[in-house]
């Protein structure tokens, strides 16, 4: 079975391939890769910004030493990631994206062509953002406890929300909770599913099936609004608890009040620093102060405990704190 890793090298020009292979374990460490026409080849590595060397490979801070990516590459490298056929991938493109085999997200950007005030396509591509799929099993193992209560001697599923800053987790946290909900063990009875990826970041699809493991019980909208994305699943495939990641809307809020009139549980992710932040934005505010969610996990990064999740309850009042190891590296 070919590795993921060959799987992306694949698709880079020869010139950037052969730098990025002498980047001591370039796969687990690197987050991101970064093409700019004219620019420093760019690397997310262990959570630090690199520069890639011209003089044959590894890592540097100078940019002066720093390998310079052409108009050329970028092209190679776009028409290898849509095997050719970059007119099939319009609407992808269109959408800022494309998710390549082995769930990576590639970013793109150049101008657009805009009609009737709407986005219909976009030419001269000249920036890429290659952001590498990761997986961390079992990073949910200390968390997912916290979202059991116990109801007329059963354990019962909580509505649970995961909160934190960019680049802190929190994607690959739900993913990891969606597959042990999914797949269930020797403590928790399997449910079904329904995750709503819109930007095709959590089950990683390509061309419809999953490249990350979301759990035996789990059904993808891949690439679908999350409002209309979550009305669709209660709908159709009557899901148990609905997934869905970086809530914020008016839509957003209504589809999840919506999942949750249904007898649906729900796990959600947004961005914010901790109570006093989602406090702040009107629409989420109703939600705390209605007491929607059951279970708030407030995601940090120290120098001393590493990633933590602090586990706190509908009210806002810490009851636990677990470790994870949830981002590459």
């Amino acid at each position: 079975m070919v590795r993921r890793e060959e799987t992306l090298l694949k698709m880079f020009p020869e010139e950037i391939r052969k730098r990025i292979v002498k980047i001591p374990e370039w796969f687990e460490q690197v987050q991101e890769i970064r093409l700019r026409t004219g620019g420093p080849l760019l690397i997310q590595y262990g959570n630090r910004e690199f520069f890639v060397r011209s003089d044959g490979g590894g890592l540097c801070r100078e940019q002066r030493e720093a390998y310079l990516v052409s108009q050329k590459q970028i092209r190679e490298t776009l028409e290898h990631m849509a095997s050719y056929s970059l007119y099939a991938f319009e609407e992808e493109i269109r959408q800022g994206y494309l998710t390549i085999p082995g769930g990576h997200r590639i970013g793109i950007a150049g101008k657009t062509i805009v009609q009737s005030g709407e986005i219909r396509s976009m030419k001269f591509l000249s920036f890429l953002n290659i952001r590498l799929a990761h997986e961390v099993l079992g990073c949910a193992d200390e968390v997912l406890p916290y979202l059991f209560d116990h109801d007329q001697g059963k354990r019962k599923l909580c509505n649970a929300m995961i909160l934190s800053p960019p680049r802190c987790g929190k994607t690959t946290l739900l993913r990891d909770l969606v597959r042990q909900i999914s797949d269930g063990s020797s403590q928790i009875e399997g449910m079904t599913v329904g995750l709503v990826d819109e930007r095709s970041e959590i089950a990683s699809c390509y061309q419809g099936v999953p490249q990350n493991d979301v759990g035996i019980r789990t059904d993808v909208l891949d690439a679908c609004p999350k409002a209309h994305g979550m009305m669709m699943l209660i709908r159709t495939m009557a899901p148990q608890v609905v997934a869905v990641d970086e809530i914020g809307s008016r839509m957003d809020m209504e589809a999840v009040e919506y999942a949750m009139n249904c007898g649906c549980r729900v796990i959600a992710t947004v961005h914010g620093n901790g109570m006093e932040d989602i406090r702040k934005k009107p629409v989420l505010d109703r939600m705390i102060q209605e007491k929607w969610f059951d279970r708030y996990l407030i995601l940090k990064h120290t120098i001393t405990d590493g990633m933590t999740a602090r586990v706190c309850d509908a009210e806002g009042n810490p009851i636990g704190r677990a470790s994870l190891t949830v981002r590459a590296g």
